[in-house]
């Protein structure tokens, strides 16, 4: 009854015309920027974030929050049509995708990413509904050595999974902690790292370091690597899009099986949606009884994984509104979002702004719906949004990372970060350095250092505290066996490296 109750709250706040619309243009803004290849989520929610200063805090999460799923749908479609995932999260779905797209059934395609990822959405948010207040009630008796050990669980674990060697990610936290400890200290005053500039001493803004790695690094990297290709029209027409009554009885046990799957993997730290759509895929080509179809325009390649995407998106909200830890680099930006407005993010959320997490709750259900009605119809004019040429595109990307920088502060300091951390991040990534790990760092960073100083306080500055207590020694050990099992993983995949690279020394030398 508690639970219906809450869920009508959050309904009453989801439907206000106000949060309906930002809601609206969330997922409508995320489709957009889903369906242009190389632009990614962290780009499109950094683009947007400078508008939620100006908002009320449910409004500025309900539209982040569009915007994050409503990519993981537009992502399928440039997927599906050109060969070229609109993000990440969608780059298993050009295996079975675009080759129904050149059999003509790219409608198909089309319909069932759609169908899948309502599923996928549906499943996750019932998941989010029932457990999030579970966790957030044992949560409430979480101290700072808990909060500490959670944290830093949260940071390894980003490490280890992430793109690249488990030392790369470490040193991107790293990197990310050290940009985030600039500013003044909010125990003594004193300031640190702002050499002598006053703008400095609120510290770096999450703005300019989202917007410049994840928006200017990709627009430089974008240059020249995304081509326009030709679409046929008549498999994306609505006559086009009908499923064969196969196509359905193939799909639903995907759809089950990569909801499941999505929804585990949300929830675990550092994994997220990209590898949930992978692991969903492999299941999916394992279990079926035509395995040799997988990679050839099979419907289970499509339904599986994008059921996947869109259940972790939903889940992955599990662990940041219930503990506040976030997940992913996205999540750390939704919890960015929450402490400029001045709210602790955490399991006290859901008992001191019921009204906010509730109505952040219901609005996926509705965003979900949005999209769906969205997606069929505006097929077309996604597909012409796709010949755009890019040297028209991407200077129009950059003039609103500007504009929307600019906008917060009214300071060209601000503008030159955004400049110099968008050279920095592009950089980085040329020498293969993970970047979600950086902003991740940079939003916990403080928190992790805030949580041990009062740990320290309240043990008299014994380290035992962190040990003594049992739920905090678990985490600890957790910790512990996934930063082992990062080196271990790194330590194989160099000798595995090594051993191809001898093997093609050898077969030179006998030729």
């Amino acid at each position: 009854m508690e639970l219906f109750d809450n869920a009508m709250l959050g309904l009453s706040v989801a439907l206000s015309w106000n949060n309906l619309l930002y809601c609206f243009l969330g997922v409508l803004i995320g489709t957009f920027l889903g369906v242009i290849p190389g632009i990614g989520v962290l780009a499109s929610i950094s683009l947007l974030f400078p508008l939620t200063f100006h908002m009320e805090p449910t409004a500025a999460l309900i539209m982040l929050a569009g915007i994050w799923y409503g990519t993981t749908y537009g992502g399928s479609t440039a997927s599906v049509l050109l060969n070229v995932p609109g993000t990440p999260t969608n780059a298993v779905t050009c295996l079975d995708g675009y080759p129904m797209t050149k059999q003509g059934r790219g409608g198909v395609a089309l319909l069932m990413t759609t169908v899948a990822s309502l599923f996928g959405g549906t499943f996750g948010i019932l998941l989010l509904m029932m457990f999030s207040p579970v966790i957030a009630s044992y949560a409430i008796t979480f101290g700072a050595p808990e909060y500490f050990s959670l944290m830093l669980l949260g940071l390894v674990a980003a490490s280890s999974i992430s793109d690249g060697s488990f030392m790369k990610g470490l040193m991107m936290v790293a990197l990310g902690i050290l940009v985030g400890s600039v500013g003044t200290d909010i125990y003594t005053g004193t300031p640190r790292f702002v050499f002598g500039l006053l703008e400095l001493g609120d510290g770096v803004s999450l703005i300019a370091l989202a917007m410049g790695v994840f928006g200017v690094a990709e627009v430089i990297a974008s240059i020249g690597r995304v081509n326009t290709r030709e679409l046929d029209k008549k498999s994306v027409s609505f006559a086009a899009m009908k499923p064969t009554k196969d196509d359905m009885s193939r799909s639903w046990m995907p759809m089950v099986r990569g909801s499941g799957i999505g929804s585990f993997f949300g929830t675990l730290p550092g994994t997220g949606p990209s590898l949930a759509a992978f692991v969903s895929y492999a299941v999916e080509k394992r279990v079926s009884k035509r395995p040799e179809k997988f990679g050839n325009g099979a419907i289970e390649g499509v339904a599986g994984p994008e059921s996947a995407n869109s259940a972790a998106d939903q889940t992955s909200f599990i662990p940041t509104l219930s503990l506040g830890i976030p997940g992913s680099p996205t999540m750390a930006l939704m919890l960015g979002a929450l402490m400029i407005h001045g709210i602790a993010p955490g399991p006290q959320l859901m008992t001191e702004q019921p009204s906010l997490f509730w109505g952040l709750v219901m609005s996926f259900w509705i965003g979900n719906i949005l999209l769906v009605i969205l997606n069929v119809p505006l097929i077309g004019v996604w597909v012409k949004v796709l010949t755009v040429p890019y040297h028209y595109l991407y200077p129009s990307v950059l003039m609103f990372i500007a504009i929307g920088t600019y906008s917060v502060n009214s300071s060209i300091i601000d503008i030159m970060m955004v400049a110099g951390f968008g050279l920095v991040g592009y950089f980085l990534a040329v020498l293969r350095y993970p970047l979600a790990p950086l902003i991740l760092g940079f939003v916990l960073g403080p928190l992790v250092e805030q949580h041990f100083r009062r740990a320290m306080l309240i043990s008299d500055g014994s380290l035992m505290t962190f040990v003594e207590r049992p739920v905090s020694l678990t985490i600890l050990v957790l910790t512990l066996l996934i930063a082992l099992w990062g080196v271990w993983s790194g330590m194989k995949a160099k000798r595995l490296v090594r051993s191809l690279e001898n093997k093609d020394d050898k077969t030179a030398e006998n030729a």
